[in-house]
This record gives C-alpha cells, structure tokens and sequence, in this order.
C-alpha cells in the first residue's frame, strides 16, 4: 500500500487496545495488520494474542493490498436502500484473510479467485479497508 508509514517503536500503549489502534491508523489512512513473531503467522482482525500459537509477541505491519476472494455474497437491498452490494472473504497475499467488499464492478460479478488490491475510502462510519478488482493473477 504505501511504503512511508511511520510505525512507531512501541505502537501499542498498554491504555489503547490493537482495535483502537488499528482505527487510529486507518483514520490516519494507513492500513496495518499484525504479525506474529513467534509463529510468522498475518493476523487480521487486531488482537491482544496470537489465536495461533498464543504469543503476545505481535508486530504492526503495512501489507502490499494484494489479495484474492476467496468468497463472496450479493447482498439484496432495494435500490432507493443503498442498492445491491457484496461481502467478500478476502485472502491477502501477506497471509491474513479479511471480510471487506469489492467495489468497482457489479455486486455480482466478484467472482471467486478475482484478484483485488486495497485501498482506503472515507465512509459514513468512518474510513474503511475495500478492495477493486487488480487486473493481477498471480
């Protein structure tokens, strides 16, 4: 996504839980999940332990935005209600699988194994993680 973000050395104040954190940054515009450096294991959503192995020894770290669906849904909504949109299982190519949305094509076209990229995007609630198709098939 964007190599000048600056991670700071101790990013999680023992006050702030890794779910405060992470909206901070993504308010910010940064997009970070975790590593485990106990197990190399990507974890997405933030957690305080690794639900691999158990280790509290996690790193911030801001992954390439590449990814693949992995799954995906239509949700139906009438059109003066917003219109269709998906919901996609989304495996990232740095090891973590995150539930977001595809956007920028039809709802029903996200097709199992379309390779997507990340991006940020100002929402109502706030900023949030979604995915365009890449093009990409590797």
């Amino acid at each position: 996504m964007s190599d000048n973000i600056e991670i700071p050395a101790d990013p999680l104040p023992t006050q702030v839980g890794a779910d405060v954190y992470y909206r901070k940054q993504l308010e910010k515009g940064n997009f970070l999940i975790q590593r485990c450096t106990a197990c190399s294991r990507s974890i997405f959503y933030p957690r305080m332990v690794c639900p691999h192995c158990g280790s509290d020894r996690l790193e911030w770290f801001a992954p390439s935005g590449d990814g693949v669906v992995y799954s995906t849904t239509v949700v139906r909504r009438k059109a003066d209600k917003g219109g269709d949109y998906n919901v996609a299982l989304i495996d990232l190519k740095d090891g973590a699988r995150m539930m977001s949305r595809v956007e920028g094509v039809p709802p029903a076209e996200v097709k199992i194994g379309m390779a997507v990229k990340a991006r940020v995007i100002d929402a109502e609630e706030g900023k949030l993680v979604v995915f365009n198709p890449s093009g990409d098939r590797s």
